[in-house]
């Protein structure tokens, strides 16, 4: 498959693992008679099959435990029904001590091709199973009005408070306090000697503390806001809020993996098993409207239950890269898939596995040209792989492209040595069996209810059982816990599984008035649901746009925003965007007022009206509820061209807007239930955009992107109530604003500054322009003063900052120096006021040039802004722009550099910093797209600045053209370096230069611009990062 870099990766991590695993495998087969070479030994892979010992690799199987657990449902729950029908879609909720797995199957083990372990991208056949850092051992945090789960775990040592080893309150500790764990069922293993029982008095005693933490928090809101009604809490009520909140953690990534692929999440069942996952089932299938919830009598060893009865598994393909209409292209395809399958049936023989069948699964990986997101599809009944893939894309995407050419990637074959049948669990018919008596009666508490009797039951129960009260089921050889809440009947299978039946009780506020009081539970609930929206929205742009910007390189970012503009949540993607686009919501609504009508979604990159550059475009639409707007949902691509002097719009030297692009101030790109194509393309050609057809598709995705977040939106107000989000909508962002002034009440003592007091930075771009900037803290309102007095006058030229990118440096610098996790939303800038002179650089004229604005003065605003708080030296200060093309192409990437060293770390060495934090395309896809050749992509070494914490170095870059291209590059810290604090020394500069075919170089500056010829290559060193404190 395409990308060097993700097999480049996998193969250091097999380079890594497989000699280490080797080496125990040789170790363990020698403790055996005649080293197990008369015996079959398989090992699960990541792809959910088997394989022999010989051929185990250790890439290929870093997802093997959590891949037999999804083995193991799939051949447990995914069952015909009785009344016929097909069977149901199964979840698999795999919840243990430190993180949850969540899958998913429909009658076929659901694979990917490419995914991120641990920050690093393996290449190789996976099954999608998505994991979130939330299980047992998740801390519990109360912050700034926020119940917040993990992402830290406590760890198995010391692990919670209630294992007696001095640990944190965690997951656990919440569910012993309310009783769904039932210590006297426990094994005494616990202590420093391993040999007492859970402590239920230390839980009890730390979640006293945290409950008084949690009610003077609401005390001082009283206090201190206007209305405010606090709300007193009791321990159990503040355990049962982090257990919710736990809950709607492991509720995203099963919506995402739903969802986000068009499908809905209710329809499913939940097959829940590992250690954790029975005391959250009914809660998590509630809260996700699922009606079942099935319990393998092995779900505390599912995963290896899975193993045991997996299939051996073969695998091979190849590359074909051909257009799927060419002549006798699909009978080449075809041709080889029946080699494939004749290749693996041999590599199966020669594993010398026994097997009751075979069967082959066949594969073509098809893409629309130009796109790198490809789809593996399997040869369907009437062999029409490109039907099904059109299809397959509609599901997923909303929307296919007419008259785009599909390309065949590559051949696949899975070859599936079938070992047996699995097992079903069936309902036994009629009470023909005696109920198991509970051993026990305990008392558990479940919202709404408060304490409650329960039942205990010890695994196995009786088939046909019914258990229709709350009630507690104990496996304590497997140390599983299962709790069946009120309003849920569980029924004992003829297999000993329980099936669980949740009643879905209707949100019985969801159409009233909102309460009086903040909930502060219900406002962690709601910041996760929302910020699971923007995510979800963000997940469509990147599957269907189309220009390597927004796919590859991620250039993009999606948002919700309140009734009034305001920024309530957003997916973590490029910072100059998230601060900036609520102006550009904001600008709309002031100037469209009742003109905006329902349906219709407004377009606009102009810098007047919150735009950054114009190549950013912003989508925005909003959603009415009784002929008024209730939220908006927007969405900012970096389009591939939108015209002006160069191609990829970045041009070094322009002047003014014209030169720049397309200026869009107001544009209503769906008017009365249409997309206005037609116009959008003539105002791009006019404009001299050299990729008309990308842009306009990338356009449709931002819009496909908001009316996904709109359907989640209103989904949620479904259930909640449209008075309740949007009060809890104005909540999160004064929880972020209560953070906010905490951090900087705490950076003024820390500083040793007076109860108000200023502090002054500046900086100097290349040129000469100032940067200057006056600080005002005051301690007692925990508010801030920006004022940028002093800076120098708007610039002939593109250096020019609309206000909205200085608004976007700030926020993201006052985010970054809270130190704990808040949402990044509106809240975070109502504590300041930002004072910009009017007719300066950062408060320019509506029709200067901005393009280097955007990139390179919003980096170094960033830089003076953390220099007045004294918190990091100089990063690179530059986003390194460098763009190509010709009259029909046009290509913009940013480049990474060093950053700067901080009190207690080194500065991050080949990184984008502060206010871009794009993907760099992978060289493959970059050569197969463009006619170019990377040549050189490597550290900078020694360009970061010295000190007790040095800087991060910058990196080179050299790529060669192949046929003539127009080059460019906008770019700063050429002249002066990245200054070092404390004693740090500063950074290396950067340098640029053209390098001719016959091996001359000549510098070519900080900003410039000319015409390679095929062999010429332009390299690009960038800036390091300065050091902080002296060196050693």
């Amino acid at each position: 498959m395409s990308k060097l870099t993700p097999r480049g990766y996998t193969a250091c991590v097999d380079a890594y693992l497989t000699p280490k695993i080797t080496d125990y495998l040789t170790g363990f087969s020698q403790g055996f008679q005649n080293s197990l070479k008369d015996v079959s030994v398989e090992f699960m892979q990541s792809d959910g099959g088997l394989c022999s010992i010989d051929n185990f690799t250790g890439y290929r199987g870093l997802l093997s435990g959590p891949a037999g657990g999804v083995v193991g449902f799939s051949r447990t729950a995914y069952k015909e029904r009785e009344d016929g029908k097909p069977p149901r879609s199964v979840i698999g909720f795999d919840m243990g001590g430190t993180s949850t797995d969540v899958s998913r199957y429909s009658g076929h083990l659901e694979l990917v091709f490419e995914s991120e372990t641990s920050g690093v991208t393996i290449q190789a056949p996976q099954l999608d199973i998505n994991t979130v850092a939330a299980g047992g051992g998740s801390r519990l945090f109360f912050c700034s009005g926020l119940f917040v789960v993990g992402p830290e775990s406590v760890g198995a040592h010391p692990g919670p408070v209630c294992y007696r080893k001095g640990g944190e309150l965690a997951v656990t500790d919440a569910n012993l306090l309310l009783g769904r764990i039932v210590p006297s069922m426990f094994p005494k293993i616990f202590g420093p000697d391993a040999n007492e029982p859970l402590d239920v008095e230390a839980t009890k005693l730390a979640f006293d503390k945290l409950t008084k933490e949690v009610n003077a928090f609401e005390m001082l809101q009283q206090e201190t806001r206007k209305g405010y009604i606090a709300r007193h809490f009791t321990p159990e009520q503040v355990a049962i809020g982090f257990v919710q909140v736990a809950n709607e953690t492991m509720c995203r990534p099963i919506r995402s993996l739903t969802e986000a692929k068009g499908f809905d999440v209710r329809t499913h069942v939940l097959s829940c098993f590992g250690g954790a996952g029975g005391q959250h089932a009914c809660s998590v299938a509630r809260s996700l409207g699922i009606d079942t919830v099935l319990v393998h009598k092995y779900c505390g060893v599912l995963s290896a239950y899975g193993i045991g009865i997996a299939d051996t598994v073969v695998e091979v393909q190849e590359s074909r890269l051909v257009d799927y209409d060419n002549a006798n292209a699909l009978q080449d395809a075809l041709e080889s898939l029946e080699r494939l399958e004749h290749q693996a049936t041999k590599n199966l023989e020669s594993q010398g596995v026994a097997y009751v069948s075979t069967r082959a699964e066949k594969f073509l990986n098809l893409r629309y040209d130009g796109t790198d997101y490809g789809l593996m599809v399997q040869e369907p009944d009437d062999g029409d792989f490109k039907g099904r893939f059109i299809d397959d894309y509609q599901r997923e995407h909303g929307f296919t492209i007419p008259n785009r050419r599909v390309i065949i990637d590559q051949t696949r074959v899975r070859l599936i040595a079938v070992a047996s049948t699995g097992s079903g669990s069936k309902l036994k018919q009629g009470g023909q069996h005696t109920p198991t008596e509970p051993v026990a009666i305990s008392q558990t508490y479940f919202e709404d209810v408060g304490f409650t009797d329960v039942d205990i039951y010890n695994l196995p129960l009786s088939p046909g059982m019914i258990i229709s009260r709350p009630s507690i089921v104990i496996d304590s050889t497997a140390g599983v816990t299962i709790v069946i809440e009120p309003s849920c009947t569980a029924t004992v299978t003829e297999d000993l599984d329980l099936e669980i039946h949740v009643e879905n009780r209707a949100n019985a506020s969801a159409d009233k008035e909102s309460e009086d009081f903040v909930d502060p539970v219900k406002l962690s609930l709601l910041g996760h649901r929302f910020m699971g929206i923007a995510e979800q929205m963000g997940r469509t742009l990147q599957r269907t746009a189309i220009s390597t910007n927004i796919k590859e390189r991620l250039d993009f970012s999606c948002a919700l925003f309140d009734q009034t503009g305001g920024l309530v949540a957003n997916a973590p993607h490029v910072p100059v965007h998230l601060g900036s686009m609520q102006d550009a919501v904001r600008y709309q609504i002031r100037k469209l007022k009742d003109s905006w009508l329902e349906g219709e979604v407004i377009m606009t990159n102009h810098p007047i009206a919150g735009g950054s550059h114009l190549p950013d475009v912003t989508i925005i639409t909003p959603v009415y509820e009784s002929g008024k707007p209730t939220f908006f949902v927007a969405s900012r691509g970096h389009e591939a061209d939108i015209g002006g002097l160069t191609p990829g719009s970045m041009p070094p030297f322009s002047v003014n807007l014209d030169e720049e692009g397309m200026a869009v101030e107001s544009f209503k790109l769906v008017e009365n239930d249409l997309f206005r194509e037609k116009e959008l393309r003539s105002m791009l050609e006019e404009a001299g955009s050299r990729q008309v057809k990308d842009v306009i598709s990338d356009i449709r995705a931002q819009v496909a992107a908001n009316n996904k977040g709109i359907a989640l939106m209103e989904d949620l107000m479904s259930s909640e109530g449209a008075a309740r989000v949007q009060k809890y909508m104005k909540e999160i962002q004064n929880t972020a604003a209560v953070s906010v002034q905490d951090m900087l009440r705490r950076i003024s003592i820390e500083r040793g500054l007076k109860p108000k007091d200023s502090v002054y930075a500046e900086d100097f771009m290349d040129n000469g322009l100032r940067i200057k900037l006056k600080l005002t803290i005051d301690r007692d309102l925990g508010t801030a003063e920006f004022d940028f007095a002093g800076t120098s006058a708007e610039v002939y030229g593109n250096l020019n900052a609309p206000r909205s990118v200085v608004t976007s440096a700030v926020i993201y610098t006052l985010r970054s120096l809270v130190d704990t996790d808040i949402p990044l939303n509106q809240g975070c800038l109502d504590p300041v006021s930002i004072l910009l002179p009017k007719g300066s650089m950062l408060s320019p004229s509506e029709n200067a040039g901005v393009v280097g604005g955007n990139v390179l003065v919003s980096q170094r605003v960033t830089d003076v802004v953390l220099l007045a708080f004294g918190a990091a030296a100089a990063s690179q200060g530059c986003m390194n722009n460098f763009t190509m093309g010709d009259e029909n192409i046009g290509y913009y990437e940013t480049i990474a550099g060093g950053s700067g060293a901080g009190p207690d770390w080194d500065g991050a060495s080949g990184v984008h910093t502060h206010m871009t934090n794009t993907r760099i395309t992978d060289p493959e896809i970059l050569e197969q797209r463009y006619p170019v050749l990377l040549r050189k992509f490597l550290l900078r070494e020694g360009s970061g600045g010295v000190g007790l914490h040095p800087g991060g170095e910058g990196v080179e870059r050299e790529i060669e053209v192949t046929s003539p291209l127009t080059v460019s590059i906008l770019s700063e810290r050429r002249v002066h370096r990245p200054w070092g604090l404390n004693g740090g020394g500063p950074g290396a500069c950067g340098e640029n230069y053209i390098v001719r075919k016959d091996g001359r170089e000549i510098f070519f500056g900080g900003k410039n611009t000319a015409v390679l010829q095929p062999g010429d290559a332009i390299r690009i060193c960038t800036p390091g990062g300065g050091g902080f404190g002296a060196p050693p």
